[in-house]
């Protein structure tokens, strides 16, 4: 079986563990949690200890600003 989330074309998915650093970009976006977009646990690109509730960083190269992070709320 191929291993997707090592595919070149996937950007670095990371889970965020530092409550502190969740936090953080909660605040710096002044959003919940819950405000955040969703990603499935299902979802391929996922690293395998995210869990419903993590926080996902992702990472990707962007045309405009070199490289763009985003934010994802892992769900069932």
């Amino acid at each position: 079986m191929v291993d997707v989330s090592q595919h070149k074309l996937v950007p670095e998915h990371t889970v965020l563990d530092d409550p502190d650093r969740v936090d953080e970009v909660l605040s710096e976006y002044n959003v919940s949690k819950t405000n955040l977009p969703k990603i499935t646990v299902s979802d391929p690109a996922l690293p395998d200890k995210a869990e419903p509730g993590d926080v996902i960083e992702i990472t990707r190269d962007s045309r405009t600003t070199d490289r763009a992070t985003v934010y994802r709320l892992v769900v069932e």
